[in-house]
């Protein structure tokens, strides 16, 4: 068995009773209700940082709802607590996204795409599914939570025509790759990167035409390259740090970061402890470095949030399911004792980033565009349906500042 195919196996041995060989299974578990006592925590930050988070659209793209391997996980209803933190957690928007990979990819995505639209129904009090960039900005005045529905890979993708397909059933989010070689490109922890395939020309054409964000995350170096050259379109890297800072696979060199922000992209920061720092003691001023560096770099309008956890984080899962998450994944990603950042690993983290940012000197407009104003703006450039040359996005679905609104 090849090292790819035994990563593919132990990850569908994890996700095996749901039929979804992935990365994580996303839904609420019982371990939520523990925390609830945690709800008042939010009263411990400065009225400044409350203030600031809750008139932010705050959007966490890649924020799985939860990490949780049970097959029953997303039948599960919503307990009284659990809806409560996810109400005061201070995030609108949580991009909902697995891996797939393997022969069995497309009927993967079908079902986890029908899973979680069918929670996100039975629990509509809380949760509204995401289809263009607007639904985030009413689920902020609503104050529900919005899931943006995404897949970790592009395997789903049988042939260029699927990509519609896959839209049409809510998908607005895709990565070329997953970490190993698929027929589009190279994964971050392949030997060799050969770049996007002729193949993966014709994804990416089929996702921009039809408005379905390009995810390069875990894409490796000269396929993120590629990618980023051969869409029309912005791309986005939803979670990732600078390899600058930290020197590991998963990570983004300086020259793709660059390419990503000179056509518009955005780069989500992960809060993944191994992807922040290299050595203990690793904590969320780490994270706050990745920010800076990407603000220096490029301007801050092209870095936002990408934690890449839950709301509870990867140290609080059962010993079973911990185990077996690190042991799905190549030696190269390089685990610690623990997964979760210092200071990242509870509901309230945005909460705490907010202040490290202000202790950092980040005023408060870039603040709210690091912590979901970038990714805002990505999104409702990036979801509208547009043939190769025809015009701008329609000017709803573009958020709008104060002085536009004022004048309607």
């Amino acid at each position: 068995m090849s090292s790819q195919q035994a990563i593919q196996t132990g990850r569908r041995r994890l996700l095996a009773a749901a039929g979804i060989a992935a990365s994580s299974l996303l839904l609420p578990g019982p371990g939520f209700a523990a925390i609830a006592p945690a709800m008042q925590a939010r009263k411990k930050y400065p009225k400044k940082v409350v203030d600031l988070v809750e008139r932010s659209l705050v959007i966490d793209m890649l924020a799985p709802l939860k990490i949780d391997f049970r097959p029953e996980a997303y039948a599960d209803p919503l307990s009284a607590a659990d809806a409560e933190m996810f109400r005061s957690c201070g995030i609108t928007g949580f991009h909902n996204s697995i891996g797939v990979g393997g022969a069995s990819a497309y009927a993967d995505a079908l079902t986890f795409l029908a899973a979680w639209n069918g929670f996100v129904g039975r629990n509509q009090d809380v949760f509204t599914l995401v289809g263009t960039a607007t639904d985030l900005d009413k689920a902020k005045k609503q104050g529900r939570v919005a899931v943006v529905m995404g897949l970790q890979n592009a395997d789903e993708f049988r042939e260029a025509r699927d990509v519609k397909a896959f839209h049409q059933l809510g998908l607005r989010c895709a990565q070329l790759t997953y970490n190993s070689q698929n027929l589009i490109g190279g994964g971050s922890t392949d030997r060799i990167d050969g770049g996007v395939s002729d193949y993966g020309v014709e994804i990416i054409k089929a996702m921009n035409e039809i408005g379905m964000l390009i995810d390069v995350s875990h894409c490796g170096d000269r396929t993120t390259l590629d990618a980023i050259e051969l869409s029309p379109r912005a791309t986005a890297i939803t979670h990732s740090n600078c390899r600058a800072l930290n020197n590991h696979p998963r990570l983004k060199t300086d020259e793709a970061i660059r390419k990503l922000a000179a056509k518009g992209g955005v780069m989500g920061i992960t809060g993944v402890r191994m992807f922040v720092k290299d050595k203990d003691p690793t904590t969320i001023e780490d994270i706050v470095d990745h920010i800076d560096h990407v603000a220096k770099l490029v301007g801050v309008e092209h870095v936002g949030i990408g934690s890449d956890s839950d709301l509870i984080g990867y140290d609080k899962m059962p010993p079973d399911q911990y185990k077996q998450l690190k042991a799905a994944y190549k030696s190269s990603y390089a685990f610690r004792d623990r997964i979760d950042t210092d200071g990242f690993d509870h509901p309230f983290k945005v909460y705490d980033l907010t202040a490290a940012l202000l202790r950092r000197g980040y005023g408060s407009e870039h603040i709210q565009a690091v912590l979901g104003g970038n990714f805002r703006r990505l999104l409702g450039e990036s979801w509208v349906p547009r043939p190769a040359k025809s015009g701008k996005a329609p000017e709803e679905d573009r958020p709008q500042d104060k002085t536009q609104a004022d004048k309607k």
